[in-house]
């Protein structure tokens, strides 16, 4: 189910006012958010709703026979059943075609065909998200940092719908009380919620919907369009992908407002980075915090030696970018990222150890993005041939005509960035403002804006990226 669709919005009008008749009676609230929940996700398939149930049932298991174990070898084999049968479970339905068909590939260049009857999977929608939800809640419970809850109270945790297919990664101590201390209905900032819901239809079906009627006709055939074209198509990538994504999660979090419950940020303006370290920290800030805390610091963090250091920088990066997809490019994406934190943090040092002033922020900044930027070409190629190709468009195709370019893709890449760029309160001053209006000049105002990005956006909505990571 879309969110930007008449099906969710009839789906919501039932659901939220459902919430709030049954919030006074938690056990008839978890039961009726669950129902809602399951049906929002069994939408596009109602089988994948049977491996929702399963890892809610496996997880809810292992994390009570941790909680339980006293001896602290019993408690870490547990952990690592319940890490093994999460990757085990993530593994199956998301690496297998990719490590079947590298393996088939291999085999054939050495010159031996291997068919041994691969089995193909289908990856369930928003199962890299909520099973690293599943793996917080396990890895919480043995660190002794969060008790397990009842299995109603976890079941609808992570299959609370507004997070659901593509976050953000909440963790458990960020939701789960507050089911147990609803707000009060006359509490909730509706003015946000709403305007959250209308920036992210904006983001998504105005700013990244224009940008991908450049961005997949450039990537699909890059040798027929120009080098202009192709450079446009790159920089509409970057806007594309964080419109799409942002404007998901920005939807998310004004939906969930608008049932009483708050979400955590998950970006904060990623283009106007000024360092590569500063992009991840800006850029899907859920994620970023869950690599940080459950893969990074495990490691050994930067307690070890520089090598130890840079090595952990590697692996969390790469693993990542192994995530985000199941596919080769996705590993040098993560790679690329990961080599540049490397070079980033040895730059810093050798200039701390000089004495020399850190590099211009313009120029910083000119620098990190045009790296993001190049980066999101294998991120968005499906092959490394399709990227290679991309790229050398760039310096070959200047006696192709430009034939794709456009005001509106133009406009859209430029809004896009320029938002980057706002006054950190900007929006909240204008939510602020609007908040003090009577309830019919906000809905007149929703209203225009609803009338504005349907005149603005393309027919028909195209699926979220992140659907499907």
């Amino acid at each position: 189910m879309l969110f930007p669709t008449v099906t969710f919005a009839i789906f919501f009008l039932i659901v939220l006012p459902l919430n709030w008749l049954t919030m006074h009676n938690p056990r008839n609230w978890r039961i009726m958010m669950l129902v809602a929940s399951y049906l929002f996700y069994a939408w596009w398939d109602p089988w994948f709703v049977l491996l929702l149930a399963g890892s809610t049932l496996f997880n809810q298991l292992i994390a009570v026979r941790i909680f339980k174990a006293e001896a602290p070898r019993a408690r870490k084999a547990l952990l690592w059943v319940g890490i093994a049968g999460n990757l085990a479970f993530l593994g199956w339905f998301k690496y297998w075609n990719f490590f079947a068909s590298s393996a088939q590939n291999a085999a054939h260049t050495l010159g031996i065909q291997l068919d041994p009857g691969f089995v193909s999977t289908v990856l369930p929608i928003g199962i890299s998200f909520y099973t690293f939800m599943a793996l917080s809640y396990i890895i919480d419970t043995w660190r002794g940092t969060y008790e397990p809850v009842s299995l109603s109270r976890f079941a609808v945790f992570l299959s609370f719908f507004p997070h659901l297919v593509a976050g953000p990664i909440v963790r458990p101590a960020e939701l789960i009380p507050q089911f147990d201390n609803p707000p009060d209905p006359r509490e909730v900032d509706a003015t946000r919620g709403f305007a959250l819901i209308l920036g992210g239809l904006f983001l998504k079906v105005v700013l990244a919907s224009t940008c991908a009627k450049l961005v997949d006709p450039v990537f699909g055939s890059p040798k027929l369009h120009s080098a202009p074209e192709t450079l446009l198509a790159i920089y509409a990538y970057a806007v594309q992908i964080f419109s799409d994504f942002a404007g998901y999660s920005t939807i998310a979090i004004g939906v969930a407002l608008l049932l009483g419950f708050r979400f955590p940020d998950n970006f904060n303006s990623p283009y106007r980075a000024t360092s590569v370290q500063d992009f991840w920290r800006r850029w899907h800030m859920t994620l970023s915090r869950w690599l940080r805390d459950y893969l990074y610091i495990p490691l050994g963090g930067n307690r070890g030696s520089q090598f130890e250091t840079e090595r952990n920088l590697m692996l969390t990066m790469v693993i990542g970018g192994l995530w985000h997809g199941a596919n080769w490019t996705f590993l040098f994406w993560g790679a690329l990222h990961g080599t540049a934190l490397i070079v980033e943090r040895l730059a810093r040092g050798r200039r701390e150890a000089r004495g020399k002033p850190p590099m211009a922020k313009w120029l910083a900044w000119l620098i990190t993005f045009n790296f993001v930027c190049f980066a999101w070409i294998f991120f968005r190629a499906d092959s490394f041939g399709q990227a290679l190709s991309v790229i050398e468009q760039v310096f070959t195709g200047w006696g192709v005509p430009s034939t794709g370019i456009t005001l509106g893709v133009v406009a859209a890449v430029a809004t896009g960035l320029g938002i980057q760029f706002l006054p950190v309160n900007f929006w909240s001053d204008v939510q602020a403002r609007l908040s003090r209006f009577p309830f019919y000049a906000q809905g007149a105002a929703a209203g225009a804006v609803l009338m504005v990005i349907n005149a603005l956006g393309p027919a028909g909505v195209a699926p979220f990226i992140y659907f499907q990571f």
